[in-house]
């Protein structure tokens, strides 16, 4: 599945972000294989495969950390390796809610968050 023309794709303008690869039960090994190769190939930082949901993340998830630096490279792979799974991209800034809207971009289909969780009402898709 092809994003919309309308959501928001990838751009290095921060120091730091996060990519949370979503899964579910039948992906998890996909998922899973993909962090780790991630994490090997770019000396990136892999997170827990959490099979629950967690913070405003709507599906199961890996978060990969990795700078500006490490952005450009990682970014083309993971488009052609996430073999149609969504990657939510998003800032490190300090501001929770920017980083999870207006700081935050797609690989893949865009999902509504949960942003309750930073005192909002609703849920945004960010596209």
């Amino acid at each position: 599945m092809h994003p919309s023309p309308m959501t928001k794709r990838p751009t290095n303008n921060y120091e730091r972000y996060h990519a949370h690869v979503y899964f579910d039960q039948d992906s998890v090994e996909k998922a899973s294989s993909i962090c780790h190769q991630a994490g090997e190939l770019f000396s990136i930082q892999v997170g827990r495969v959490h099979h629950k949901l967690v913070g405003p993340h709507p599906r199961w998830s890996c978060q990969l950390s990795f700078s500006k630096d490490q952005f450009d490279l990682l970014m083309p792979w993971l488009e052609d390796n996430r073999d149609n799974l969504t990657v939510f991209v998003h800032a490190l800034t300090g501001n929770d809610l920017a980083d999870h809207t207006t700081h935050a971009s797609w690989l893949g289909e865009a999902v509504p968050l949960h942003l309750s969780i930073f005192g909002v009402e609703g849920s945004v898709a960010n596209d």
